[in-house]
């Protein structure tokens, strides 16, 4: 089963985007522009918004692999 964790942010900087994040089981990834309701993608992002996408991405990559650990271990 596919599950999924949405993360909302904010930038505090022009152009104030609100983004929405989309961090799927299966390591799939969707950020959604509310304001232009369009798809945008990782190399679209700059500043905050790169740095919290980094950030998720990498605390998603962790708890992943400690789940795998435990699993297979």
């Amino acid at each position: 089963m596919r599950s999924c964790e949405h993360y909302r942010f904010i930038e505090r900087h022009r152009p104030y985007r609100d983004l929405t994040f989309k961090f799927y089981s299966d390591g799939a990834l969707t950020i959604i522009d509310n304001n232009a309701e369009s798809v945008v993608t990782p190399k679209e992002l700059k500043g905050e918004s790169l740095d919290f996408y980094v950030r998720k991405r990498i605390s998603f990559i962790k708890s992943d692999l400690a789940a795998k650990k435990q699993k297979y271990a």
